[in-house]
């Protein structure tokens, strides 16, 4: 069964994720703020118009995940905005916008949040990229999360407004995979960073890519 599959390779690639000391996890954050930031997405000219600024839905590391610290304060000081987001009761996300790192509160679950103002877990939809948590993706772009569920409502909800955003997913090197288990509800990404580089997937026929 696929989900049993999922249980053992979340299970491994967390096991790894453990094992890394923090001078690996900074470095590995420290690269993929620069390889992120060179996104065509992100450059100059890419937003829809001159006036508006770039919005990225992104995320604040915890524990073994590639460090999202350098990369927060790199996507402020572009000029880009940045929702981060903030866990509810039942596991759907609500944002919040990013104004720095004196901003963060601690939350449940280890969790670091931003104190402004809730904007509303349909915030996301309004984002050109939308940065996504994971501990793997396939070369079919099928990317294999922590099993909470909270990013297949985000990523359901953006299918349902039809919003175009980039879904990108940041991870290491050796978690980019030949084959990840998939289930029905699986949706593809379009892109993964890497402290490496950037690795584009092909949307399958028939699908948003969503």
């Amino acid at each position: 069964m696929g989900h049993d599959r999922k249980r053992r390779l979340r299970r491994d690639l967390l096991e790894v994720r453990r094992a890394l000391p923090p001078d690996v996890i900074a470095a590995a954050g420290e690269e993929l703020a620069r390889r992120t930031l060179e996104l065509d997405e992100l450059a100059p000219g890419a937003a829809p118009s001159p006036a508006t600024p770039p919005t990225v839905a992104a995320y604040v590391s915890i524990g073994g995940e590639p460090s999202t610290r350098a990369l927060l304060d790199r996507l402020r000081a572009a000029g880009v905005r940045v929702l981060l987001p903030v866990l509810l009761p039942d596991n759907d996300l609500d944002w919040a916008r990013y104004e720095g790192a004196g901003r963060l509160v601690r939350a449940g679950r280890g969790l670091l949040e931003p104190d402004g103002e809730r904007l509303g877990p349909e915030a996301v939809t309004r984002a050109d990229v939308v940065l996504l948590p994971g501990l793997a993706v396939d070369r079919r772009g099928l990317r294999l999360g922590r099993g909470g569920g909270s990013y297949d409502r985000v990523l359901a909800r953006l299918e349902r407004a039809g919003a175009r955003a980039s879904l990108v997913v940041l991870l290491y090197d050796a978690e980019v995979l030949d084959e990840v288990p998939a289930e029905p509800h699986d949706r593809h990404v379009h892109a993964a960073v890497t402290p490496s580089g950037v690795h584009r997937f092909a949307a399958p026929q028939g699908r948003t890519g969503v």
